[in-house]
């Protein structure tokens, strides 16, 4: 009797939330209000949760409860990562995207750019002329 009113507590307290959270994700509440729902009816009549698992092929309704309940948990697991794989390259790409735009900002701010005389492959570079070594 006194796990019947825990769970009962608990899943109340998960009406409530579905409640709270229908207008903000409208799929959450629904489905977390019949969770819920399915879930108090399978605490106060747990015969019935024994016939449907006798049903559907597995041995005792706490089973059938826990395997759905493990089944729903690496749902949510997976859901959870591919938004945050999604939110990672969303981060990337904006990093990415203010990375250029700091670049280009730099070189505006910088001027024109310097000209710079080419470099042949193995050769050594010429030095300056002696009056601009001076002057530095």
């Amino acid at each position: 009797m006194i796990a019947q009113l825990l769970l009962t507590a608990f899943l109340a307290l998960v009406l409530i939330y579905a409640w709270s959270e229908h207008r903000t994700v409208p799929i959450i509440g629904p489905l977390a209000s019949g969770a819920a729902l399915a879930g108090l009816y399978f605490v106060w009549v747990p015969e019935h949760a024994t016939a449907l698992a006798a049903f559907v092929g597995i041995g005792r309704g706490s089973d059938l409860i826990v395997y759905t309940w493990v089944v729903i948990s690496l749902l949510i697991m997976l859901n959870l990562h591919l938004k945050l794989r999604l939110q990672l390259d969303m981060i990337t790409r904006l990093a990415r995207a203010v990375a250029i735009d700091r670049a280009k900002e730099s070189r505006r701010e910088a001027g024109p750019p310097r000209k710079r005389r080419p470099v042949m492959l193995g050769q050594k570079a010429e030095a300056p002329p002696i009056e601009l070594q001076a002057k530095k």
